[in-house]
C-alpha cells in the first residue's frame, strides 16, 4: 500500500482501496496512513468534524438591529397602551367641578379624532383609557386636571402644600393650567372627584414617591409641573380601582413613554445593548427610579449612549 501511495495520488488510492459503499472509518484511516507518509499534518474543518458527527453548524444568534422605527414600535406602539379601568364619570366631574372648561376643550381639539375624545367628558365611560402616538396630548391634559383637582394627601401634606404653600402659584402645574374653568390654585386638592380611603391615599403616596419624569428632577410627590401632576391622577385611578403597584408602574412607564418618546427610547437602547435586557423585560420601578427618568439621570445614561441614529429629537413640553 505504501508503494501504491508513492505511485498514486490520493483520489486513486480511496478509489482503489475504498470501493463505493466502505465505511467513513477506512477514508479516515488512509487519511492518517497519507499523512505519516508524506509528512503533511491533516487538520479537518470544523464543517468536516460537524458533519462526520451528524450535526449541522449553527451561527451565532442573530441581533436584532435597533432603528428608530423598531425602538418606537417596542416603546411606543403604534396600537397604544391601554389601562383597563374603569373610567365612568371622571371626566363629567372634572367639568362640573371647574377642573375643565368643556368649551376651552372643544377649541383645544377640534379635529375629528379630538371630538370622539371628548366623549370622556360628557359621558359615563365603562371601557379604559388607551393612550397611543395622537392622543398623548389630550390625556396629558386630562390626567393633568385630575391630578390638580383631586383631594389629595400628596397635595395636602406633601412637599408643595407645606414647605411651599405659600408659592403654589408659581409652579408650573398650577399657573400653567389654562384649560379649567378655574384658575390652578384654587383647583388645587379641592375636590373628591375619585373616593380613596386614608389606606389608599397612603398607597398613592408611596408609588408617587419613587416615579420620576425627564423634565425635571423631582419625583410625582412633588408634582410640580404637568407630567407630574398627570400620573398622580393616573396613580389615583389605578389605587382607587384594586389595581397592584406592579401594574402602575407598568401603566405610569407606558403614559411616560409617550409623552417622552426620545427619552424613553434612548433608555430601551440601553437596556438591550449594555444590559442586555429586552425592553418588554425591564423592571418598570427600576426605570421610573431618579437612576433613569429624573432629568439628571436620564443625563447620565445618554453620555453613554451618546446618539441613536434615527431617534426622533422630542420631547413632553409642560404647558396645557
Amino acid at each position: 500500500m505504501i508503494d501504491d501511495a508513492k505511485k498514486l495520488g490520493f483520489k486513486e488510492i480511496v478509489k482503489k482501496h475504498a470501493p463505493q459503499g466502505i465505511f467513513v472509518g477506512v477514508v479516515v484511516m488512509l487519511l492518517v496512513v497519507w499523512s505519516i507518509f508524506l509528512e503533511v499534518e491533516i487538520r479537518p474543518s470544523q464543517r468536516m468534524l460537524d458533519l462526520v458527527a451528524g450535526d449541522k453548524a449553527e451561527g451565532p444568534t442573530p441581533v436584532e438591529e435597533l432603528t428608530g422605527e423598531v425602538l418606537a414600535e417596542k416603546v411606543v406602539p403604534e396600537a397604544g397602551y391601554t389601562v383597563r379601568l374603569k373610567w365612568g364619570e371622571t371626566g363629567k366631574k372634572l367639568v362640573e367641578s371647574g377642573a375643565i372648561d368643556l368649551a376651552k376643550y372643544q377649541k383645544n381639539y377640534s379635529d375629528k379624532a379630538g371630538a370622539e375624545l371628548m366623549s370622556y367628558l360628557t359621558e359615563d365611560k365603562a371601557e379604559g383609557i388607551t393612550i397611543n402616538r395622537e392622543n398623548a396630548y389630550f390625556w396629558v391634559n386630562t390626567l393633568w386636571a385630575l391630578g390638580l383637582a383631586q383631594k389629595s394627601k400628596v397635595l395636602d401634606e406633601g412637599i408643595m402644600g407645606t414647605e411651599y404653600k405659600a408659592e403654589l402659584g408659581n409652579f408650573a402645574s398650577t399657573a400653567g393650567w389654562t384649560l379649567g374653568a378655574k384658575k390652578g390654585v384654587s383647583l388645587y386638592s379641592s375636590a373628591e372627584i375619585i373616593a380613596l380611603s386614608d389606606g389608599e391615599q397612603e398607597m398613592v403616596d408611596k408609588i408617587a414617591q419613587v416615579i420620576y419624569r425627564p423634565c425635571c428632577g423631582n419625583p410625582t410627590s412633588f408634582p410640580d409641573c404637568n407630567h407630574g401632576m398627570a400620573i398622580l391622577g393616573l396613580i389615583e385611578l389605578m389605587v382607587a380601582q384594586g389595581f397592584g403597584e406592579e401594574e402602575i408602574y407598568q401603566a405610569a412607564l407606558a403614559f411616560n413613554s409617550y409623552w417622552f418618546t426620545q427619552t424613553y427610547m434612548d433608555l430601551a437602547y440601553y437596556f438591550e445593548t449594555r444590559e442586555n435586557v429586552a425592553w418588554s423585560q425591564v423592571d418598570p420601578k427600576r426605570v421610573l427610579a431618579a437612576e433613569f427618568s429624573s432629568a439628571s439621570g436620564y443625563q447620565a445614561i445618554k453620555k453613554q449612549i451618546e446618539d441613536v441614529p434615527g431617534l426622533p429629537s422630542s420631547g413632553g413640553s409642560c404647558g396645557a
